[in-house]
């Protein structure tokens, strides 16, 4: 029996497409990552060596399932040996970071690849050593710290940091920046920059739009280096092509070798990132880049229900700018879509809280089991909306984790990675948040030894200097010995952080928790080598230090955790869940209202209304179809926003669906009074 046996005929058609550009347009549930490992098991059988495959995606979690299904299926089929060692399929799933294997495909992230080029070349790229990662708290540092210097104080920080980082995703360099600059703000972002970029080298550092910019860079201009990694990879799988910026998809286009043998895999209709640089017409033009492309459509969806799918289908029919694509599936066709309509959004969040509690109380899944906490994901359109959500869910005693709450910003978390890069690489960032943590090292010594003066320091202040020293290089030594767990629960008793959190009643219990969960998601690695002698790496330790530096919201997300998801719609892209709600079905909510002179990502300076209508559409599209079983969508009659409670205008989408796909759920059933 061939694999392939397993697949519609559209999927055999894509798997069996291995030589040349193809482009896969995969809708919601259509099966892309089962398509994307059984293409790179035909590869293999027809005899590439695993390692000259490469696949990409966008997310630690999206890699570290498409590398479990990949390398699962090779050793399945007997294409990969089987894994006797100890960090077997199950210890790779649990290795965010961990994408790549000598003898097996490589599958990574964008940022995960342009740091490896990064890592392989820092010499010709004018690194002294393998470049720290800023993450996004250690670029606001900066950019707050470059407008101070420059006494500018009429914008706002993190749209600085936005417009730099967009600029980036276009492949513009500050040289370049500054050259186009044309108007008050744009000098204004150049003169932060320079200062930015100029921090940024003093560390020997790189932000997240860095890795890829350089490495792109890099590869442009570097010949040798670009046949190189052309030769190391020659068949290339893009995932969620639709989210690639410009950056991505030069660095894609510069790893494709003469056979031109490119696979893309995306889907127009879920392009929702072009406010932060994704270029729809990556995708649109595939066919124009490779020329004589092959495009293979996939329409059959294997997740939700045909009545979720009816209602997404009619919704994003109305965008004019895509390929026509129709859903199916040979699932029920299952229930209407729940809709509510609330006075407030504390009706909104106490119907939500209620009816959850409720199907939690009687409800079953398709499968016939009782439902779970687990089993539902509540959707909005802005974070400002949970707010409401948590505090009904939380009355009502339902379980729930907000995605979005960045575990590795958390400051005894960041102080920790801190202990860990500072003595390896006394990156001055880091010095600096250490000399915070230990106890006796005030500001003005702290500037000293930033400005390379400790030895000018005297008396006690001294020696609790010098006992800085010794303690990271205590903690240097033991990166060689100890596995990444247990160098956690050294840093955490050594520096007084977990005595320090003993005591403190107030916040100290959680902290010190959130000191344990480290160490716990340390542990994933400690399979891993602790210390190799002959090129002085340490795999296990390094795997996890770049985890924690690309990790991203889904990364947050608990598997293991039973409790109601609650998330905006952008960070439920590529989930799924049994039952969902979407909440905030209002007109300038969702859609969204936006202010249409920002920045587009062609360059041309401005985004059209009529681009972000489009997106939100697909905005509802992608969010309806996370749902396997149920969809409910709320909407409010007032919203306060601001402070201000508003009338509001119910939402041009749910007048998309047909009447015959929706149920009202009825207020007088719930003991409420009806607003209609």
């Amino acid at each position: 029996m061939s694999h392939t046996d397993r697949l519609n005929p559209a999927q055999r058609e894509a798997v069996l497409c291995t030589e040349g550009p193809l482009l896969v347009l995969a809708g919601a549930g259509a099966g892309k990552t089962r398509v994307i490992a059984h293409r790179i098991l035909e590869i293999v059988q027809r005899g590439t060596e695993p390692e000259h495959v490469l696949a990409i995606t966008f997310t630690n979690k999206a890699a570290g399932e498409m590398r479990e299904r990949v390398v699962g299926l090779l050793r399945e089929q007997g294409a990969l040996p089987p894994d006797a060692t100890s960090h077997s399929r199950h210890a790779q799933k649990s290795m965010p970071g961990f994408f790549g294997r000598a003898g097996e495909p490589f599958v990574s992230t964008f940022h995960s690849l342009g740091l490896l080029v990064l890592k392989e070349n820092y010499k010709e790229l004018g690194y002294k050593r393998t470049p720290a990662i800023y993450d996004r708290t250690d670029s606001m540092r900066e950019i707050k710290a470059a407008m101070k210097q420059l006494g500018i104080e009429d914008m706002e920080p993190r749209t600085v940091l936005g417009v730099i980082s967009k600029t980036k995703g276009q492949g513009i360099a500050l040289e370049e920046f500054i050259e186009k600059g044309e108007n008050f703000r744009d000098r204004a972002v150049a003169s932060v920059w320079n200062l930015y970029d100029q921090a940024l080298r003093k560390d020997a550092a790189v932000d997240f739009d860095d890795l890829l910019l350089r490495s792109m860079r890099f590869l442009e201009i570097n010949a040798e280096a670009r046949v190189r990694y052309q030769a190391r990879w020659t068949h290339i799988h893009i995932d969620e092509y639709q989210d690639t910026n410009r950056v991505q998809a030069q660095m894609a286009h510069l790893l494709v070798g003469p056979a031109r043998n490119i696979c893309a895999v995306g889907d127009i209709d879920q392009t929702i990132y072009g406010w932060r640089g994704a270029e729809i017409a990556n995708i649109i033009q595939f066919e124009r880049t490779y020329p004589g492309a092959k495009v293979v459509l996939l329409e059959e969806n294997y997740r939700s229900t045909q009545k979720i799918l009816d209602a997404a289908n009619t919704v994003i029919a109305k965008n004019p700018n895509r390929p026509e694509k129709n859903l199916f599936t040979k699932n029920s066709e299952g229930e209407q879509i729940g809709i509510y309509q609330a006075f407030d959004e504390t009706d909104e969040a106490g119907f939500i809280a209620r009816k959850i509690g409720e199907l939690l109380r009687d409800g079953r899944g398709a499968d016939g089991k009782k439902l779970q906490p687990r089993d539902f994901a509540v959707l909005y359109r802005a974070n400002f909306q949970s707010r409401a959500i948590e505090e009904q869910l939380l009355a009502a005693g339902v379980p729930y984790q907000v995605l979005g709450t960045r575990f590795f910003e958390r400051k005894e978390v960041k102080d920790t990675l801190s202990f860990i890069r500072a003595a390896l690489l006394d990156t001055p960032a880091d010095i600096h948040r250490v000399t915070q943590v230990l106890p006796g090292i005030g500001k003005v010594t702290a500037l000293k030894i930033l400005a390379g003066q400790e030895d000018t320091l005297r008396g006690a202040i001294a020696q609790k200097v010098q006992a800085m020293r010794t303690l990271l290089a205590r903690i240097r030594e033991k990166t060689s010995m100890l596995p990444p767990s247990q160098l956690i629960q050294f840093i955490a008793t050594e520096s007084g952080m977990e005595k320090l959190f003993k005591e403190d009643k107030l916040e100290g219990a959680e902290r010190l928790e959130n000191l344990r969960e480290l160490g716990a998601l340390a542990a994933r690695y400690d399979a891993l080598p602790t210390y190799i002698a002959d090129d002085e790496t340490r795999p296990a330790l390094d795997a996890f230090m770049e985890s924690a530096a690309l990790a991203s919201d889904q990364d947050e997300l608990k598997d293991e955790a039973n409790a109601v998801r609650l998330m905006t719609i952008h960070a439920s892209k590529g989930l799924e869940f049994p039952i969902v709600f979407i909440t905030g079905f209002e007109e300038g909510l969702f859609p969204y209202e936006r202010d249409y002179t920002s920045s587009d990502s062609s360059g041309s300076g401005q985004r059209s209304g009529k681009d972000d209508q489009e997106e939100e559409r697909r905005l509802c599209y992608v969010a309806i179809t996370r749902a396997r079983e149920k969809v409910f969508l709320t909407f409010a009659s007032y919203r306060t926003i601001f402070g201000s409670k508003n009338a509001t205008i119910r939402s041009q989408f749910i007048g998309d669906i047909p009447e015959h796909l929706l149920e009202w759920e009825s207020p007088e059933r719930l003991g409420k009074t009806i607003y209609l």
